[in-house]
């Protein structure tokens, strides 16, 4: 499973999916990525575009992130529900965010808005195949949490984010990264001293990290930094990109 692979280290590749499209995932899961992240946070997924693409993914084997539009009850409910392997949550500034977070993606004693809410009809629950101890159980082992980390704040909060327990990855946003620290580009010096703080920071309380790089060339790099959880590119990138390659191919450039 995509969580115990993430706790172990070891490199992870994946994309971000803009198209709230089946067929768009159906082509990626004969790709040999390890995972895609559904980005509900840029791109116009609803609700039923992430339970077809969900479907579409489990169906092709292939582990799948939802990147939430936010950290509340109701976008991981969402995502959870549909089946996602995990969310990938923007905008995480501080432990008690993640704390939040972390409770509002698994069951537990209370309920309520501060813990997910139960249904054993959804497909996460095989559709009331399961239990409510063997569904609570299995959403327990499967269910991965990762905290994007990309304001100034969370830098400010980083060792204290890091140690929260539940939190599966820390993922740096760099793109907002960049932003939020004044620059026009991820590989300036200020970025990058950034980045290899939450890197840093994750290696220290025993959490894996990952990042968005523009460059997939400097995965290596990143490794050297401790990062495993690598989500590069985009289905639209690969239609440019591939539309440019076929162009340059033909000789009619």
């Amino acid at each position: 499973m995509l969580k115990q692979r993430i706790a172990s280290g070891a490199p992870i590749l994946g994309t971000f999916v803009k198209t709230p499209h089946p067929h768009v995932v159906e082509v990626l899961a004969s790709s040999g990525l390890d995972c895609i992240c559904l980005d509900a946070e840029h791109a116009p997924f609803d609700r039923r575009d992430l339970d077809l693409c969900i479907m579409a993914a489990r169906a092709g084997s292939l582990a799948t992130l939802v990147r939430t539009q936010s950290s509340t009850a109701h976008d991981i409910l969402n995502a959870l529900d549909c089946g996602a392997d995990g969310i990938v949550v923007p905008h995480v500034r501080s432990a008690d965010e993640a704390r939040s977070i972390v409770a509002r993606s698994h069951y537990g004693r209370g309920g309520g808005p501060t813990r997910r809410g139960y249904a054993g009809s959804s497909r996460a629950a095989e559709y009331g195949q399961r239990t409510i101890a063997d569904h609570m159980r299995a959403s327990a082992e499967r269910t991965v949490i990762v905290a994007q980390i990309e304001d100034l704040e969370a830098i400010d909060n980083i060792d204290a984010i890091a140690a929260v327990d539940g939190i599966d990855a820390l993922f740096v946003g760099r793109i907002d990264l960049t932003v939020a620290l004044g620059c026009t580009s991820p590989d300036d010096p200020l970025v990058i001293e950034a980045v290899k703080h939450v890197l840093s920071a994750a290696q220290k309380a025993g959490r894996p990290s990952g990042l968005f790089t523009p460059r997939p060339a400097d995965v290596a790099l990143w490794r050297d930094h401790g990062a495993s959880l690598f989500l590069l590119g985009s289905d639209h990138g690969f239609l440019r990109s591939g539309a440019a390659q076929l162009r340059t191919q033909a000789g009619l450039d």
